[in-house]
């Protein structure tokens, strides 16, 4: 079965879709990284979907529901290459993706992830989970 890969990196796990993103895919990759999340304690996942052409509203609500699950195991969720016609096709669709924060590429989404991290520990007083 094709999966794709999920790369750690430091406290962050960056998932690069290179592939024409089908149903099951979207399943196996939401289950995958899930069992990631908890193994690596990951506190953040960069989602690079700028090689998708083409996001239908299954494949839209499974971006959400990955958010979602990974929100609830203390994991931010960003979001990074979208294409302009993926946006309007999500829009056109009256899907909002509540919950995951976007950004244009990699390094801006990875920022993004440290300046989250960053303020959590200084809430939490420098700890760790």
């Amino acid at each position: 079965m094709e999966r794709i890969p999920i790369l750690k990196m430091g406290r962050f796990l960056l998932v690069t879709i290179q592939v024409d993103m089908h149903d099951r895919l979207a399943m196996t990759l939401q289950e995958d990284l899930t069992d990631r999340i908890v193994k690596d304690h990951a506190h953040g996942v960069l989602l690079d979907i700028s090689s998708l052409e083409i996001v239908d509203s299954f494949i839209g609500r499974m971006i959400g529901h990955i958010a979602g699950v990974s929100r609830v195991l203390d994991a931010k969720t960003v979001v990074v290459g979208m294409r302009p016609a993926v946006a309007i096709t999500l829009v056109e669709l009256g899907m909002t993706l509540d919950g995951v924060s976007t950004a244009l590429n990699v390094d801006t989404g990875m920022a993004m992830l440290n300046a989250s991290l960053e303020e959590r520990e200084q809430l939490n007083g420098g700890s760790q989970r």
